[in-house]
């Protein structure tokens, strides 16, 4: 069999999308549905961090339902043929991607305020914030993803509305990578410095009291652990797609002067990022266990209650 570097993003698509999209959803759906469920029927009195996981986790889940059917269409050498669907999975897929760590930098800002407000007399710690936080958050990022709106009916209307394409492969009347990297400023690197900024104060903060104090603060070493995992994942798991996706984009345009293995290649490292970026979908449960406040307790008491009543109702009477 001769190799065809052309083939590159399909056997891709079909052989790594395909089944890593899949394991991404039987594992990350059942986790963030877990979440959602609790949060609605375990935890009676939320604070303004259970605000920020509750979002968090339902912009998870929405994304998540979209794998299925990319898994399929993958699987099958298909592309999708509805443009609605189409312009709605790729939305989706972005609006999560920036939502995600947007609401991540507002559970760390909320851990580092509750170590230097314990008492949660700080405005930003009010649950009527947090919910105002929350809707600007949404408001945010739905208008940085907008102009992607325009830019795939465009390139669908250009293709006689028969094949859907993702972000970096789009073209239309807007600059498309001026747009990625403006994107990438405002959606990723601003809030990943953000993150690195509070784990930067929350790690300053414990050594002072540390000093003061003359011993360990160990009751808050464990937000300064979450802090800082949630910088580190966003930074291994959003670069490369970003960094990826611009010079992608690029590599796309005449002036580059590549030939077409080349920008196949480039593709093809490009489409290798794209589920390691949307791995934090799976992730994320894992922070919701750690950072809310008794959630963890609660879910397990009623999951364990769960548990017993089922056991007695098998039993024969």
């Amino acid at each position: 069999m001769v190799f065809n570097c052309t083939m590159i993003d399909v056997m891709l698509e079909r052989y790594y999308l395909s089944p890593f999209y899949a394991i991404e959803f039987c594992i990350g759906f059942p986790g963030n549905l877990l979440v959602v469920l609790g949060y609605i029927f375990c935890l009676p009195n939320w604070q303004s961090c259970n605000i920020y996981l509750f979002s968090l986790a339902v912009s998870d889940l929405i994304f998540l339902c979209t794998l299925p059917r990319l898994s399929y269409l993958y699987a099958n050498d298909q592309s999708e043929t509805n443009p609605f669907a189409c312009v709605i999975n790729r939305y989706v897929l972005h609006v999560n991607l920036y939502s995600s760590i947007l609401f991540m930098v507002w559970l760390c800002m909320d851990r580092f305020l509750l170590i230097k407000h314990p008492t949660r007399d700080h405005y930003l710690l009010k649950k009527q914030t947090a919910m105002i936080v929350t809707g600007l958050s949404w408001l945010a990022v739905n208008m940085e993803v907008a102009p992607m709106i325009v830019l795939m009916v465009q390139d669908l209307e250009s293709e006689n509305w028969s094949l859907c394409k993702d972000f970096a492969s789009l073209k239309g009347d807007v600059d498309v990578l001026g747009y990625s990297l403006g994107l990438t400023l405002t959606g990723y690197i601003v809030p990943l410095f953000a993150l690195c900024s509070f784990s930067y104060k929350i790690a300053h903060m414990l050594h002072a009291q540390e000093r003061a104090l003359q011993r360990r603060t160990t009751s808050y070493r464990r937000p300064l652990r979450v802090v800082a995992s949630a910088a580190a994942i966003f930074l291994v798991l959003y670069t490369p797609y970003h960094v990826m996706r611009n010079i992608t984009i690029a590599s796309r345009h005449a002036s580059a002067g590549l030939t077409q293995c080349t920008k196949m290649y480039i593709q093809g490292m490009y489409i290798l990022t794209r589920p390691l970026a949307f791995m934090h979908s799976v992730i994320n449960p894992v922070f919701y266990f750690f950072m809310g406040d008794k959630f963890r307790e609660l879910l397990f008491t009623k999951l364990r209650k769960l548990v017993r009543k089922t056991e007695q109702q098998r039993q024969p009477a």
